[in-house]
């Protein structure tokens, strides 16, 4: 995808009304690159799936443009859009065999009956299902069906797959482990995967980019390592991982950093993402992770003082759930000793320790 400067996807200033008043989608701009698994992550009523359904042909835009490999998709219907589209609850044909359902696409698009054969074998040894042709979908697993309606997606060998929350009707285990595959397909394919989801972790696993919406809007558009490490305003930072909060008053600036008075009256330095002035009231963050359990009272520049309130067993750690500065929540992660044991006891109070880069002022 490095040095590509012409997009496989573009939505160009796209709005969405159903009521003629709220929009749904607002003034969309987004590339997206040919190969690229990207993710549309947000919480419901966000616009994520709007989008993908625009994509699809199976919504149109109210206003602005959505093009694919320099065609002006707006009012193409989806059949001719040559996208592969996956169904959180697969839409499979339950009167039709699953050899069936993979040829109706390629009926659909007049593909001659001797080379649907192939196609529809290809298709399903690449999920896996390549002796279950004769199957009904009733007397599939939901992750059979899953990988059926994956490989009716890809049989018409579409520029694009896009994918509705696919893997939501599925166990833990098992979802868990068809984002390993669904990543794996995609790298050998070097298809362009679109993937709409709520599950940040899952978002995490499989993407190359996220766009992260909230009320119709592309909040945050970045791989997924820079979405965790450097997320750009309060909204990123909650949804993607887990965060604690400090709130207090910015007592002096320093370049990106600056101080930041806590309730207790501590101040501690930070990451001034969002460029607060002296004197304001200003929200910082910092991951569980990212503080350390000092053994002794610590003199150095970044440490809150907290007490330990219970201790929650993770198996590899303990999440310690403690009350900071200004009676706010806190948790930080405790990596446990040879024993299996943690040091840090419920009611204790402990002083935790942070790097000024790690604790960032957001929006």
């Amino acid at each position: 995808m490095q040095g590509q400067t012409k997009p496989l996807v573009s939505f160009r200033h796209v709005k969405k009304t159903y009521d003629g008043e709220t929009l749904v989608v607002k003034d969309l701009n987004l590339d997206i690159q040919k190969g690229e698994f990207l993710t549309l992550l947000g919480p419901s009523g966000s616009g994520k799936t709007t989008c993908l359904m625009m994509l699809a042909g199976f919504e149109y835009p109210t206003d602005g443009e959505i093009w694919l490999d320099g065609q002006l998709l707006n009012r193409i219907p989806p059949h001719k859009r040559n996208i592969g589209m996956v169904f959180q609850n697969y839409a499979l044909f339950p009167h039709l065999t699953v050899a069936q359902n993979l040829e109706y696409p390629l009926k659909v698009r007049k593909v001659p009956p001797d080379e649907q054969a192939s196609r529809v074998k290809r298709a399903l040894e690449m999920v896996g299902m390549g002796k279950l042709g004769k199957r009904m979908p009733s007397q599939l697993s939901g992750g059979q069906q899953q990988r059926v309606a994956l490989a009716r997606a890809l049989v018409f060998n579409p520029q694009l797959v896009l994918m509705d929350e696919p893997l939501g009707a599925l166990d833990k285990q098992l979802r868990e482990h068809m984002q390993l595959e669904l990543k794996a397909l995609h790298e050998a394919l070097g298809l362009t995967f679109v993937y709409v989801t709520h599950d940040q972790s899952e978002a995490l696993t499989m993407s190359d980019r996220v766009a992260v919406f909230d009320q119709g809007e592309i909040q945050q558009l970045d791989t997924v390592d820079r979405l965790y490490e450097s997320p750009r305003n309060l909204f990123v930072a909650n949804f993607i991982g887990d965060n604690n909060r400090l709130k207090g008053m910015v007592v002096a600036k320093d370049g990106e950093y600056c101080g930041l008075r806590l309730a207790d009256g501590t101040t501690v330095r930070a990451l001034n993402v969002a460029n607060a002035g002296v004197g304001t009231q200003a929200m910082a963050v910092i991951r569980p992770e990212r503080l350390s359990v000092e053994p002794r009272p610590a003199v150095t520049a970044n440490v809150i003082h907290a007490e330990t309130l219970d201790a929650i067993y993770f198996g590899d750690h303990v999440r310690l759930r403690c009350r900071g500065p200004g009676d706010t929540e806190c948790f930080v992660k405790v990596a446990l000793d040879h024993d299996g044991h943690s040091r840090a006891h419920p009611g204790a109070r402990i002083a935790l320790s942070f790097r000024e880069d790690h604790l960032k002022i957001l929006n």
